[in-house]
């Protein structure tokens, strides 16, 4: 195994590019080699580079190849924002979520999880409405795809990945309400996982995990991906689908983060992402895992901070992290897409 430190990494590097509102770019965290099919992926010498900062929760980062640029939400503060190479960031969408005002019995009112479909709309899992969201990025239009179970209102809508034919799926953990389970707003007892098909019709595809968090898809679109934010059970499960989008047996655990969660390393298991080789870009405790397509972890971007999760962007060669207050990148030698 070898670390990077950070000071070890700024030892040999160039002058970074000035960011607006930094008066030099700012670099943090390092990289660590668990496995030496890491250096496949990323120098572990790679900056860690900071490009924006000061949000109250960064999450859901996503990159909008029409237009070069990257959106991500601060969830508490009910604003998306866009960031832009030379232009830094700016509020996107306000508010990003529940719109008018916001109840007290709700904890987080903004997007949460953002995703481009294959229309070029932006898919918003919208925790202050409760709902899956679409919406027009030339426009700003919003468009309920489902807010509801048999009738009863999902819990906080909490990330989207997309599956073949257009399908949606999403988590929906109660972190958006004030009052978690226990919430009067609850209309559903459980916390589900789903599927949105195309026609609007919503499926459960799991009502057995406490904390279904962060959600994504082999690059054939054959297994399910669901992250847990639970530290009794903090895996992701690997669901194999079928034909029809949905699970044929039970899920196996694709990876265990007990022993980084034992050692109190910052976050949970949150959002992940699949690149086109079928490795996942995991949070967990302690920044960004890299994990290879059996779920052997290769290497960890640590970072100082809880990480929620991470998008691939500009070429495709840059992984963009969303870490509690601040927005990173660092640069990949392999394409996410």
């Amino acid at each position: 195994m070898t670390i990077i430190t950070r000071r070890a990494a700024l030892a040999g590097m160039a002058a970074l590019p000035l960011v607006p509102g930094l008066a030099r770019a700012e670099t943090l965290g390092s990289i660590t080699r668990f496995d030496p099919a890491l250096d496949a992926v990323v120098d572990v010498n790679a900056p860690i580079e900071v490009i924006a900062s000061g949000y109250k929760w960064s999450e859901g980062p996503v990159w909008v190849r029409n237009g070069g640029y990257l959106l991500f939400s601060d969830v508490p503060a009910n604003i998306a924002y866009r960031w832009k190479q030379g232009g830094g960031a700016a509020p996107f969408l306000t508010p990003s979520g529940l719109q008018g005002p916001i109840p007290p019995t709700i904890r987080e009112a903004g997007s949460n999880g953002l995703g481009i479909d294959a229309k070029g709309r932006l898919i918003v899992a919208d925790s202050g409405t409760r709902a899956i969201v679409a919406v027009d990025l030339a426009t700003k239009r919003r468009t309920i795809l489902a807010d509801r179970y048999e009738g009863k209102r999902f819990n906080s809508c909490n990330d989207v990945a997309f599956g073949r034919g257009g399908a949606i799926y999403f988590t929906d953990p109660p972190y958006g309400l004030t009052d978690g389970d226990t919430s009067p707003l609850k209309e559903l007892a459980f916390n589900g996982v789903y599927r949105l098909e195309p026609g609007g019709k919503v499926r459960l595809v799991d009502d057995s995990l406490s904390r279904p968090n962060g959600i994504g898809l082999c690059p054939r679109k054959t297994t399910l991906y669901v992250a847990m934010s639970d530290a009794a059970r903090p895996h992701i499960l690997a669901y194999p689908l079928g034909a029809d989008g949905m699970p044929r047996g039970a899920p196996t655990i694709f990876h265990d983060f007990s022993e980084p969660l034992g050692r109190k390393l910052p976050g949970m298991p949150d959002g992940l992402k699949v690149d086109k080789a079928g490795r996942v870009f995991a949070s967990g405790p302690g920044g960004i895992y890299i994990l290879s397509p059996q779920g052997k972890a290769l290497g960890l971007i640590a970072m100082p901070k809880a990480t929620a999760n991470c998008a691939f962007g500009e070429d495709g060669r840059t992984l963009f992290l969303t870490s509690s207050d601040k927005i990173a990148r660092v640069r990949l030698k392999t394409p996410g897409w």
